[in-house]
Formats: C-alpha cells, structure tokens, sequence
C-alpha cells in the first residue's frame, strides 16, 4: 500500500509573531506518522520546519501540496502546524507560511487545498490543521463554484472551530491539539487490534478536552476509514479468531469449572484433588485477556475467577460478538 505525508511546522514569520512548538509538533507527528510501533514502515513523510535551509513560502508549500495529491496512492495525509486564520474579506479559511503579510502574501486558501485534493486520484485524502479558526475548512460558502466542497475521500480534522485559537501546551511542548494527536496515534486512539482511524483519533481528542476548551472539529465524506498507524494489539488477533470456536452463538455461555484456573494454591482445598488440565488452562489464559479489554465478562459472578470455581461460565459482549463477527467474515 502506497501512503505519503507532507508534514509542515512553522514557527518563525518574517513579519508576524513567532510561535513556539509548531516545529515540534511537525517533527513529532514525522517520528509518529513514519514508523508503526512495531517499527515496520507506514508513511513516506516529507518534512518541512522553519530550521530548514529553505524559506517555507507560498510557492514551495503550493508546489508540495500538488506533488502530495499527485499520482495514485492509497492515502495521502497534509498536516500543518503554524499560524492560521479566518478572512473576513474573502471569506476564506487560510493557512499562513512563513513570509506572511498583512499585504495578503505568503498565505494559501485552504479551499485550494481541498480543490487541489478534491482532483486527485488518490484513494483517501486526510488534512490535518493545528491552526487558528481552521475549523471553517470544508465550509460550502457559494463564492468559487465547488472549491470547498469536501470530496470523495477527503477527511478534515482540526484544531479548533472557526471562531477559536488553537492553543499551545507549554508542558508537553506541541500544541495542545497536537499532543493529543501524538497521544491518540500512538495508542490512545487504538483499537483492540491496534489500528488508529481519523474517526478513533477524533473521538479520542473530542472526550480529552472539556467544555471551555478549544473544540476539534471533523468532517469527512468517506465509505470507509483507513488505518493511519498500526500499534501493538490490545489482545492478539489469533486468540480474536477463536472467538467463534469458544462462542458458537454470540449468546452462548462458555462452561468454567475450576480446572481453568491455572494456580492450584487459589483452588479451595476441597477441589484440589481434581487434576490439572494444561489445555483448559491456557483457555482460561486466553479468555481473560478478552475479558480486562471489555470483549467477555463472567457469567451470574463478578470476575473470571468466581466464574471458574463456581462452574458458572463467561459470555460475549456487544463489543465482543462485534469482533467473533468479524473473525467469522475473515476480517481479522
């Protein structure tokens, strides 16, 4: 699968005041974006910050965005952290480079982005806005045809809303959106099999921030989510296909005894004459690593221990019948 990032941060303006952490949260998002946790590549990233040899102006930043949305790969992902705004003028969301100017220079509308986007071949088409007011991205305003139309494939996610600043976070040196963006792509955002979706990442950076925060704001017109980074699984895909082998129904309950329970000592001394099963062991093993993510809970009893030395059983939740469904269709 094909899949590059254009990631930009800037922090030093030329006539405009400076920020602090946009630099970090470019390089960070690079170091995130380019490597699974498993170290298997993921992105081919290009890297732009303001310690570069290079200017970071309109016409190298236009010129990377047309080479990003270029060719025919599966996800290309636009991330930009830096000064940005609302134009009252043009009524145009804007992302701000480095030799910005009052004089309307060194600016590029984020309508041409998502025109730039909205022509490409490429399958899935994700921009990423640490900016101020850059949550009126996508906005259908009726002034140049369809240019902010959001297109097939295309996902947004930004900072803030239209009306809002994006926030620097002094302590964790990113801004306050990206270091949530860092967090959720590296496992916060994570499914049970370790995958990070724009949907995961945003519903986790949503719940982090309070009422009187900055609001993120996510618009897309996707069939589908792509992955954008694998983690480490939260339980292992094998024991995931198992389900339908513990579960023939999604309502069965799976029968305990107390030969599951793989410590003798914790046995009471009434039932340790009963012989040891290594097989109904490594079961047990198994289903309660489903049970501490949320995919199996104990049957009439409050843990899986009970439900063993009581010979109750285990059953599947909504969440965990999601996944035995999943495994069934050859999914996982």
């Amino acid at each position: 699968m094909s899949r590059k990032a254009l990631i930009i941060g800037v922090n030093d303006y030329d006539h405009i005041g400076s920020l602090n952490w946009c630099e970090n949260d470019a390089i960070s998002i690079d170091q995130v974006l380019t490597k699974n946790a498993d170290g298997s590549p993921n992105f081919s990233a290009q890297l732009l910050t303001t310690n570069n040899r290079n200017k970071i102006t309109h016409s190298l930043v236009y010129e990377k965005i047309q080479e990003l949305f270029s060719g025919e790969a599966d996800v290309a992902v636009f991330f930009f952290a830096g000064h940005g705004g609302f134009n009252e003028n043009m009524s145009e969301g804007i992302i701000c480079l480095q030799n910005y100017s009052q004089n309307h220079e060194g600016f590029i509308r984020i309508s041409d982005i998502l025109h730039i986007a909205n022509e490409s071949k490429i399958k899935n088409k994700i921009i990423i806005l640490d900016s101020c007011q850059s949550g009126a991205a996508g906005n259908d305003r009726n002034i140049k045809n369809d240019s902010s139309v959001i297109g097939d494939g295309i996902t947004i996610l930004t900072a803030c809303a239209k009306e809002e600043y994006a926030m620097e976070n002094s302590v964790d040196r990113h801004g306050l959106f990206t270091s949530l963006l860092i967090e959720g792509l590296t496992g916060g955002a994570s499914n049970i099999l370790g995958q990070v979706t724009p949907g995961s990442l945003y519903s986790f950076i949503d719940s982090a921030l309070g009422p009187w925060d900055q609001r993120p704001i996510f618009k897309t017109n996707v069939s589908r989510f792509v992955c954008l980074r694998k983690n480490i699984p939260l339980v292992d895909p094998s024991i995931l296909r198992e389900l339908p082998n513990f579960f023939k129904d999604p309502t069965d309950i799976f029968p305990l005894d107390p030969s599951f329970e793989p410590d003798r000592k914790n046995i009471p001394e009434n039932l340790r004459h009963l012989p040891q099963n290594i097989n109904n062991e490594e079961i047990f093993k198994k289903l309660q690593k489903c049970n501490r993510h949320g995919l199996v809970v104990p049957h009439e009893v409050e843990h899986m221990y009970d439900a063993a030395i009581e010979s109750t059983g285990c059953k599947l939740t909504a969440f965990g019948a999601y996944y035995r469904k999943l495994s069934l269709k050859g999914y996982i």
